[in-house]
């Protein structure tokens, strides 16, 4: 530490305030981006402004949700690999929004780390607006914090928090019936869960990041890094076209936890497992850690990033429209009287 003649700098105890103003300016374009109907204010203010009535609102309900992208940041860090990482901090809250029934409106996200580096934030936060273009919403502010001490050089966390709205009346889940079907939406890998777990997984195989990927194509840190799948626009379609009862993001918990959240008591989700072929990625975890099939069904998100419940006199329609938005549809079970899970066939 240095001293001057005043005495000692704020860039001294390692905070750069020109650097926080820059990585702003360098940002600004991508944030420029992803604005929408509603969206009144640039990025710099104390605070970011937006305009329901103008998104095209009646009698809003505003939904928020927050989250962050957990430890698949380690891989991100030490592989230098951090462009796509801002997408997964995105789908995490949109994602959510969506599943009750909400169009997301705005995101603001929280970066935190030991040290300022211009580059390496200017494309995290590139992804984050990438991530919010793709799905509608717009980048309307955030905060950086440069906090030596609390981060190793190099290191890095973030958040991110959603706001989203419907028209009061219009939520999910709503009208779940015994005879409903489950539409399932493949995933694009692990998404963002469980992935202190792969971390540990790969620890046990004795492959680095760079080694060849052992089941898909280049190296196993990217194929890891492979970003969360942003249903927001596909979902909102079917919604809009009638005959969704509820959606169900797979996350934290996989096939098992989640989707009696949006299934009413007295009610259960039968699952056949032998209707989709467990993508290659989780096969290769399963294996290498030597998972049970029910270890696996609660940890990982198996190939099914999103379960769209809906009216069985629907569910041709619905799995067309989905499909025409670019998502690969099957059609994996259905409510039926129970609670909780019940499971048919097998996935390994």
């Amino acid at each position: 530490m240095t001293t001057t003649q005043n005495g000692l700098t704020y860039a001294d105890a390692g905070v750069d305030i020109d650097a926080g103003n820059a990585l702003v300016e360098r940002i600004k374009p991508a944030a420029k981006r992803t604005q929408r109907p509603g969206t009144m204010s640039g990025l710099g203010g104390f605070g970011a402004l937006f305009d329901l009535k103008a998104a095209g609102f009646t009698d809003p309900v505003l939904v928020a949700a927050t989250d962050g992208v957990g430890t698949k940041l380690r891989i991100a860090i030490d592989t230098g690999n951090v462009d796509s990482i801002g997408i997964d901090l995105v789908a995490m809250c949109v994602n959510d929004l969506v599943c009750q029934g909400a169009e997301p409106l705005f995101f603001l996200d929280y970066f935190a780390t030991g040290k300022l580096e211009l580059d390496q934030a200017t494309r995290i936060i590139n992804g984050i607006a990438a991530g919010c273009e793709a799905s509608g919403c717009a980048l309307i502010g955030g905060e950086t914090a440069e906090m030596p001490g609390m981060y190793h050089r190099g290191d890095f966390d973030l958040a991110g928090f959603a706001v989203g709205a419907m028209e009061r009346g219009a939520d999910l889940p709503a009208g779940v019936v015994a005879g409903d079907v489950l539409l399932g939406l493949a995933s694009n890998g692990v998404h963002s869960n469980g992935y202190s777990f792969v971390r540990k997984v790969v620890e046990l195989s004795g492959l680095g990041w760079d080694a060849a990927s052992p089941f898909g194509d280049g190296t196993l840190g990217a194929a890891l890094l492979a970003p969360t799948r942003l249903y927001v626009k596909s979902a909102l379609a079917a919604v809009q076209a009638g005959g969704v009862h509820a959606l169900a993001h797979i996350t934290g918990g996989g096939l098992t936890e989640n989707p009696p959240r949006v299934i009413p008591e007295g009610l259960a989700c039968e699952i056949d497992l032998s209707a989709w072929t467990l993508p290659p990625v989780f096969r290769w975890l399963a294996e290498t850690a030597r998972m049970t099939e029910a270890e696996l069904l609660k940890t990982f998100n198996c190939g099914i990033g999103m379960i769209a419940v809906v009216a069985a006199d629907r569910a041709e329609a619905l799995t067309a429209l989905l499909a025409a938005q670019g998502e690969t549809v099957t059609r994996i079970g259905q409510v039926v009287p129970g609670a909780g899970v019940i499971y048919r066939g097998k996935l390994l």
